[in-house]
């Protein structure tokens, strides 16, 4: 299974936005988005969740615990 960092490098360029794209929705730098990617950081929960429901998907599939993308709710 991925890891968390290649998840978010993967959705982020899916989508077609750029690491300032995430950080303005984040409330964060850019390099702290670029941080994330390359793992010298790690968003809080808050982030965490907010990615999962940019990207549309499950916080395991975004943290790498699971390779099914689909939100249940």
């Amino acid at each position: 299974m991925a890891t968390f960092e290649e998840r978010l490098v993967a959705l982020r360029m899916a989508a077609g936005v750029s690491q300032q794209t995430i950080g303005d929705m984040l409330g964060v730098t850019r390099w702290s988005v670029h941080n994330y990617e390359v793992g010298k950081n790690r968003p809080d929960y808050n982030g965490l969740l907010a990615l999962a429901d940019y990207f549309d998907v499950s916080l395991d599939y975004l943290v790498g615990r699971s390779d099914h993308r689909a939100v249940i709710r």
